[in-house]
This record gives C-alpha cells, structure tokens and sequence, in this order.
C-alpha cells in the first residue's frame, strides 16, 4: 500500500547497476532474467522520457513472466493499467502519463494494497510520494547512438540481495555463449531453485538456465538437525551435476552440462523439450509405452551396478567427490509421522492420542527395518510423471529422459519402481502396474543379489509408507503453505494405499488403518 514515505531513497554506489550503450536485445534480456526473481508485492518503476524504451522493456518482462512469448502485451497509456493472471501471480502494467494528479491514484487501484500482486509502473514520478517497499527504479537514458539506451537500475528492500543475483546470472549467460538468447521462465520443482528456457534466435539452439544458490539448512526439527541434513537433501548444485554424469555414462537421457559455476550454483543444461510424462499421459498417449520403456530404464541402471561414490566433475579432482547418502529409519520415521501431525487432525478435527501414535510408530518400525534390510544401491528418489519427458526420437532407454535427480541416495532397490508405478499425479491402472511389475521382476532376475519375494514386500511396504507420508504432505502443503491444487490427489494415493496394505507382511498395519480410518473416513474431502 502507498503510504507517506519519500518516493527517492539514497542507497550507496555499490548498490547501483549501471548498463550503457544498451541495444533492444540486450535491454531485453535484463528485462526477462529481471521476471525471473518477482514476486508478490514488487514494484518495477520505469523512468525516461517518451521512446527512451520503457514500454519496450515492460512488455519482454511481462511475457517472460508469464513464461509465454505469445502473450499479448497492450499498452496502458489510454487505459491507465493492465492486468496479466499468470500461473505464477498477478502483474499489473501502469502508464501514469495521463495521471492528473496522486488522488487518481485510487480510481484505478493503484493505492489497494497489493502484497501478492507484481506491479511494472511507467512514469512513477506521477505518484507523488510512495512507500518504498520492495522497489526496483529503473532509469533509461538516451546515448549518443538512436539504436542503444543505458539503463540505471536502483534496488530497495529485498531487490538488493536480488539485483545481485541478477547481475551474476547476466554475466554467466554471457561468458557462456548465450548473450542474444531470448529467456522465459519455465515451472520448476516445489523447491527454491529457479528455472528459465534460453533460446536463440529462429529456430536456434535451447537450453535450461538452474538458478539454484545454496540453501540454508533451516529451522532445526530433530537431533540438532534441519530437514535437509536429515533427508539428506542436495544443498548446492555439486550433487545434481555429479549425479548427472553418472546417469550419462550409464547410458541414461540425463540433461548434458553446457556450462556450469559450482560456487554461485549456476548451471547451463541440456532442454530435453515439453514432453513431460504427466502431460502426455494426460493427453491421451500411449500410456503404457511410455511406462515401459521407463521400466526397462530403470532395470538397466540397476543392473549397471554403478559406485555410490563419484567425481563431481570427471576428470577434475579439484571440484571433489559426492557420495549418496544411505536412506535410513530416522528419514522414513519423520515421513510416516506426517500423517499423524497433519492429516489425522484434519480428518479427526483433534490432535493424535499419544497412545495411538505410539501404536502407529511401533507398528511401522519392523516394518522400516525390514525394508533397510534388502540389497543397497541408487535411489533417484522423485521418478514419477512429472521428472520423465520422452524422447520418441532416440533408442531404447534413451528415450526417457530424466531430471530433479540431485537428491538421489542409496538404499534398497524398490523404491524407484514404486514411485513410477504407484504415481502420486496419475492414474497407473492396476493391470498396468502388474505387467510392468513383472517384467521388472524378469529383466532384475540376472542379478545374484535378486530376491522376488523380498523385492515384491519391500515394494508394497514402501507404497505404503509414500502414500502415507503424501496423505499428510498434501495436507501441510495446503494449512502451511497455502498450496490447495494437491489436494486432487488424496483419493488417488488412498487407493494405492490400500492396495498395498494387502501384502502379507503389513496385516498389522492394515487393521490400524481399518480402526483409525475407516472407508467412510478415508473418502471424507479435504476441504481448502
């Protein structure tokens, strides 16, 4: 909300970023990587006399915000504003240039308070005197050619720490080659990494920009540690490259490495395109060639056998060694527990009875240590829908390609089939799910160190415990972190819960659930 503050603020010179002698392409490009870090509640103002570039820049902003070029971009100068609902949030374009005075400001909405909408404003001097929150002035100025403009930009709040962040990502683009590459946002992972799609001119080269700086441990939770610490989560981007290249030389469609900066956590990777498994399932494909040939992916990097310690960098000692963590109770433990913190209140409206949750504890222990028990290796830990894309034109398990692997770790073998076949985002029906069950029993039956009995209980035993970790999950992601869209997906990972629940092994486990969640219970909606 626009208060009573002073609209200059004084920063010292550092904090500036001077750009002379820009050309369109290039003014552009630090309009696009510029969307890349908005977020709710930003102001963009832009300042320079008519033509000096300003409604140039906010319409590239604008589109790579919205991740599509396509969008259309009208100018507000007779309107006032214009608005632009984006997956990512709302943006609103300003052109006060008709502006007669700051008590207009209400009629068009520019005084509500917008802590979750973007707002690119040109010429703010109209505005009088604003509060500064977090801003980002940006000046254009003639130069002495009519093809080029320099740009001045100011940061304020947390624009600073981003400005920063912003010139080291315009530098790396540059050294790596990719200066007139046009640059989008692409949806990434639920985590605080940044994705962008950089694409050169025409019918040019592509490739993903990974923004992804080192991440704070966080709040401690358990035995002095934060999450991350405990499941092992990649904290920089040391482990997704090492991983990488292990994936390659094994044979799989891990994105190649174009260019790379460990320290800042920069990557410049391989686009394996838009044919993401959960879109083409969705789009009426055939689903059961595209599982297949993930099946057999998965078979053959088992079978590989492949060291759970690696070079970072092949070939470069000096950028380390990464070894996989090895999955363990205290992991599995805090992930069955997200039932009892979250959904069981949410379903019961109270609190978990001490007495039950121990119950439910003590029963899953056993169980957690039978399934530790079974023969170690990889565990790319997320191969579902959403982290394959398929490659028709490629061979054999190289048309799967694969991503979001940098928190693989090592543990029994089930745990990647499970995930693929028991899909938390889409319908794997049971019949599918069995054939392709079996024909990884087959292929894996070369290995010595193969059971199918241990194999098929550790498979439903993990089912059941992902299903049960998601159930309360799906929930969090909604009471915490206000993220309702998951909630499509609890009917779907109940029934593969009870599917697993039927195995042997888990009676016990089963008739806790029977008693504790009943059916009548277990289809009751979560409600946003």
């Amino acid at each position: 909300m626009f208060g009573r503050a002073r609209m200059q603020h004084k920063r010292s010179a550092p904090d500036h970023w001077h750009l002379p002698n820009l050309d369109e392409v290039s003014m552009v490009r630090i309009a696009q990587l510029l969307a890349l870090s908005l977020s709710g509640g930003d102001i963009v103002a832009l300042h320079g006399d008519l033509g000096a570039g300003k409604t140039t820049f906010a319409r590239a902003l604008i589109r790579a915000f919205a991740g599509d070029e396509a969008t259309e971009v009208v100018s507000p100068t007779f309107s006032l504003v214009q608005t632009y609902d984006c997956d990512r949030g709302r943006i609103e374009h300003f052109d006060l240039y008709r502006l007669k005075g700051p008590e207009d400001l209400e009629e068009i909405g520019l005084s509500d308070a917008g802590c979750n909408v973007i707002r690119v404003i040109e010429w703010p001097d109209r505005l009088g005197e604003v509060r500064v929150g977090n801003r980002l002035d940006v000046a254009f100025s003639e130069t002495q050619s009519d093809a080029t403009r320099s740009l001045k930009l100011d940061p304020a709040g947390t624009m600073v720490a981003r400005l920063d962040r912003l010139r080291l990502l315009n530098d790396f683009i540059t050294h790596s080659g990719w200066t007139n590459a046009h640059i989008s946002y692409l949806q990434g992972d639920a985590s605080a990494r940044r994705y962008a799609r950089l694409k050169q001119a025409g019918e040019g080269d592509k490739a993903i920009l990974m923004d992804s700086p080192r991440q704070p441990d966080g709040p401690i939770i358990r035995d002095g540690k934060p999450y991350s610490r405990i499941a092992h989560l990649a904290e920089d981007v040391k482990p997704f490259v090492a991983v990488d290249h292990a994936l390659r030389s094994a044979g799989l469609s891990a994105p190649l490495i174009f260019a790379q900066d460990l320290d800042a956590g920069l990557l410049l990777i391989e686009d394996l395109g838009d044919r993401v498994y959960s879109r083409q399932a969705d789009g009426g494909a055939q689903q059961a060639e595209l599982w297949t040939a993930a099946i057999d992916m998965l078979a053959a990097f088992r079978l590989a056998d492949l060291p759970v310690s690696m070079p970072v960098v092949p070939g470069d000692p000096s950028a380390g060694t990464h070894t996989l963590a090895p999955l363990d109770a205290t992991i599995l433990g805090i992930e069955v527990a997200l039932l009892a913190d979250w959904y069981w209140p949410e379903i019961h409206g109270s609190n978990i009875p001490a007495s039950v949750r121990e119950a439910f504890e003590s029963l899953w222990r056993p169980v957690i240590k039978d399934v530790l028990a079974q023969p170690q290796g990889w565990i790319l830990r997320d191969v579902h829908s959403p982290n394959l894309l398929w490659l028709p034109k490629r061979n054999g398990i190289a048309r799967v390609g694969v991503i979001d692997f940098q928190d693989a770790i090592a543990g029994p073998w089930a745990h990647d089939v499970m995930s693929l076949l028991q899909d938390a985002r889409v319908d794997v029906p049971f019949e599918l799910e069995e054939m392709l069950l079996a024909r990884y029993v087959s292929q894996m039956s070369r290995h010595p160190d193969f059971d199918e009995a241990s194999f098929r209980a550790a498979y439903a035993a993990y089912g059941a415990l992902r299903a049960t970790r998601l159930l309360g999950l799906f929930v969090r992601l909604l009471r915490r972190d206000g993220k309702p869209d998951y909630l499509r997906h609890i009917r779907r990972n109940w029934g593969y819960l009870e599917r697993n629940l039927q195995h042997p092994e888990l009676q016990q486990l089963a008739i806790w659930y029977d008693q504790f969640f009943p059916t009548a219970l277990r289809r009751r909606v979560v409600m946003p």
